[in-house]
């Protein structure tokens, strides 16, 4: 009997341990997601976007207060711009291949820096991200009229790109390394946590494609190991049409941006918006 007692014991022993270790582990990954998610974030919006020379820094300011540090190049006449949203962990100074690819097409460039980003104040949230989309594209209206707007989002900015092209009229939409849901996502990544009851932060871009008429492109890696191809394809599928699926053959999510894809977004471009190449 005191063997027996003993057993139970130590079986209760490791289910209350496994169960608390269990608490701690969720606990933990709850109240990181968002360092997690948001790892290009600074502290409090220090440090400053660097000074490129290849694009002019503005500042966007938001509804709700906040200052947004941005790149700016601006197009040709008749060009378009691209609005463009960067992925999690990037910082706009180093896209100045992308800024120079497309000014020598005539093309212009607003590269925005989230709220919580090098140059921006505030923090990183999944609301304060779609305020920020629309604030760009609000900016570029004012100050770039004449200049139709392609948006383009990578990897997390597709999410503010999908709910930016729903609330707002822009010419066309691309989308590299895009995704259904980061809630999808993280529930693939992370399947021993509950993810959807968790999560701060869903980006639905699934339920908001629908109300996006613009003329689409996607662009996706099938090596990518960050965000699966299939996301981006159960994504495609609820977007209504216009639209169109260009895979990536022996690519990832890191190094997507080889010359070849740049070259078919600006050629997407000029066929969305009837505009004509300047040289």
């Amino acid at each position: 009997m005191r063997g027996s007692s003993n057993s139970t014991r130590t079986v209760l022993t490791v289910l209350v341990f496994a169960v608390v270790s269990y608490a701690a582990v969720v606990a933990v990954m709850y109240f990181a997601q968002r360092s997690l998610l948001f790892p290009g974030a600074t502290s409090g919006g220090t440090g400053v976007a660097a000074s490129v020379p290849w694009a002019q820094r503005v500042t966007i300011p938001t509804p709700d207060g906040e200052q947004l540090a941005a790149l700016h190049v601006k197009a040709a006449d008749g060009r378009p711009t691209f609005l463009f949203f960067p992925g999690n962990g990037d910082n706009i100074a180093d896209y100045g291949f992308l800024g120079d690819a497309l000014a020598g097409r005539g093309f212009g460039l607003l590269a925005l820096s989230y709220r919580g980003y090098p140059g921006s104040t505030g923090s990183s949230s999944e609301t304060g991200l779609l305020v920020d989309g629309l604030a760009a594209f609000d900016w570029l209206a004012a100050n770039a009229a004449s200049s139709p707007v392609v948006i383009l989002g990578r990897s997390l900015g597709t999410g503010v790109a999908v709910n930016t092209a729903a609330e707002r009229n822009a010419t066309a939409l691309v989308l590299v390394s895009a995704y259904d849901s980061v809630m999808a996502v993280a529930a693939g990544t992370y399947p021993y946590l509950p993810v959807t009851t968790l999560i701060r932060d869903p980006f639905r871009s699934d339920l908001r494609i629908a109300r996006v008429s613009e003329s689409k492109l996607f662009i996706h890696g099938d090596l990518d190991g960050s965000i699966p191809l299939s996301a981006g394809k159960k994504l495609f599928a609820a977007a209504p049409e216009p639209k169109q699926f260009s895979v990536q053959k022996g690519l990832g999510h890191n190094d997507i941006w080889a010359p070849a894809v740049v070259d078919e977004i600006m050629a997407f471009a000029d066929q969305a918006t009837g505009s004509v190449t300047a040289h």
